[in-house]
Formats: C-alpha cells, sequence, structure tokens
C-alpha cells in the first residue's frame, strides 16, 4: 500500500501545501532563481517547475484528469517539500550507512507493481500523490532509505536522526513557499489567506 507523505518524521502530520509563488529575495530568503538551499546545494526554481510540469502533464493524460488537478492544487509546494525531504533522508542514510542500490529499487518497484495490480495501477497510484512516472525510482529509494533506517534505529531515534541532520543541511526555503520546520520536515505558511484570493484554483493565483 502506497500513503502519502508530506511530512518527513514518521508519524507528523500532513504538510500545508501551497501553488507555485514568486519569488523574493530579501532577510534570511534564497537568492533569485533558488526555491530553496541547503548546505550540499539548492533546488532551483527551474528544477522544481520541471517536476511539477512533469506531473501536470502525466495528470493531464490520466481519465480522472480533472479530479487529479483539483485534488493538487497547491502541488509545486508539495513538490518541493518533497524534494527537500529526500535531500535530508539520503544524508541521514549515507550518514547511518544505508544507501539502496539501483538493483533494490529495481526489486521494490517489481513487487510494489504486482502488489498493486500492474505497472499503469502503480504508476496512477503515484501519481495521486502528485509523483509523475519519472519520479517513481526516487521515491521508492527514499522510501527503501527510511524503511532501512527504522529497522536499524527505530522509529524514535529515526525521528530525532531526521531533525538534526535537517538542522545540520541549514535549510532556507523562499518564503513564498513558507518556512522550513526541522522538527516537522516540511514548509510552514506563516500567511497563507492572502494567496487565495483571486477567486481561481492556487495554481492559478
Amino acid at each position: 500500500m502506497i500513503r502519502r507523505r508530506t511530512a518527513l518524521t514518521v508519524s507528523a502530520a500532513s504538510a500545508l501545501l501551497l501553488s507555485a509563488p514568486l519569488l523574493t529575495a530579501c532577510g534570511d530568503a534564497p537568492r533569485p532563481g533558488a526555491a530553496a538551499v541547503l548546505d550540499d546545494g539548492r533546488i532551483t526554481v527551474s528544477q522544481l517547475q520541471s517536476q511539477v510540469k512533469a506531473v501536470r502533464e502525466a495528470q493531464g493524460n490520466d481519465p480522472r484528469a480533472a479530479q487529479m488537478v483539483a485534488g493538487s492544487g497547491r502541488l509545486s509546494q508539495d513538490t518541493l517539500i518533497r524534494m527537500i525531504q529526500f535531500r535530508v533522508i539520503e544524508r541521514a542514510g549515507k550518514d547511518n550507512g544505508i544507501s539502496p542500490s539501483r538493483r533494490e529499487v529495481q526489486r521494490a518497484r517489481a513487487a510494489a507493481e504486482k502488489q498493486s495490480g500492474g505497472g499503469t495501477a502503480l504508476r496512477a497510484l503515484y501519481l495521486q500523490q502528485g509523483i509523475a512516472p519519472d519520479g517513481i525510482d526516487e521515491a521508492v529509494r527514499m522510501d527503501l532509505t527510511r524503511n532501512g533506517l527504522l529497522r536499524k534505529l527505530g522509529t524514535s531515534k529515526v525521528n530525532e536522526v531526521f531533525t538534526q541532520t535537517s538542522k545540520a543541511l541549514h535549510i532556507k526555503v523562499n518564503p513564498r513557499y513558507g518556512k522550513w520546520d526541522n522538527t516537522q520536515g516540511t514548509a510552514v505558511l506563516a500567511k497563507e489567506a492572502w494567496l487565495r484570493t483571486s477567486g481561481g484554483t492556487p495554481e492559478q493565483a
């Protein structure tokens, strides 16, 4: 069974999501062109937009396109959160000797396809989470890394490790996407209402 994960901690509540924002470059915000900056590099706006575009294109080819688009109106922040989380999980995994091989990823994906009823069904399940087909392997690797850490360290310790790793990466998110919370592993918005006053969907605002 595939479950949507928007919070980095194992038991954290669902993350707040937001549509594609304009950029600012004041205070502690990343420099223009960056959606987020981490000690090991940055996530550019173009990288984020590329992943969002891939999801929208895949949704457009799905029979439930309208329903999927309506249910993922805040896709941009959801995608950015996932991209940051993967950086954190990957670093935590490497620090603790957990780094799934390509073969392990392929085996896990094949098992998931069998369980879900085939490749088409699996792609549909991931698309419902806002993950395009070409991002499935990365998502599987993230889950393998997370599960490996859980087996090795236990739930309580894993949450602690994620928080420590998140802090060590000094994550800064463009303020229009929110402010990164190291404990929850998500971007939290200080204010949201004014972003939804146009009368359109968040992606149109």
